[in-house]
C-alpha cells in the first residue's frame, strides 16, 4: 500500500471538494431550469415551501396566545421585562394587521 503523506491528503480533500461544489452548481441549475418551465409560483409557494413558511395565521394566533398569557399574569408577576415583551408582542401583531 503507497504511504501518503500529509500534503497529498489534503490536494486529494481539496479537488473532491471542488468537484463536489461544481457537482452541487449544476444540480441547483438543474432544478432551477425545472421549475422555472413546470410549477408555477402560487404553487410553488403552497405546496413546497409551505413546510419552511408556517402559516401566518398560527403565528398570530400563537402570539395573541402569549400576549393572553402574559396579561393574566402581570399581577402575579410584577416584572418589567415580562410587561414589555407583552407590549412588544402586542405592537407586531397590531401591525402585522
Amino acid at each position: 500500500m503507497k504511504c501518503v503523506n500529509k500534503k497529498d491528503l489534503i490536494e486529494a480533500i481539496d479537488k473532491s471538494a471542488e468537484e463536489l461544489h461544481q457537482r452541487i452548481d449544476m444540480h441547483r441549475y438543474l432544478v432551477n431550469t425545472i421549475l422555472e418551465q413546470m410549477v408555477s409560483e402560487d404553487s410553488l409557494k403552497s405546496h413546497i415551501l409551505s413546510p419552511f413558511y408556517p402559516d401566518q395565521s398560527r403565528l398570530k394566533e400563537a402570539v395573541k396566545e402569549a400576549i393572553e398569557v402574559l396579561e393574566e399574569s402581570r399581577k402575579s408577576f410584577k416584572s418589567k421585562r415580562l410587561e414589555a415583551l407583552r407590549k412588544k408582542l402586542a405592537l407586531v401583531l397590531m401591525e402585522s394587521e
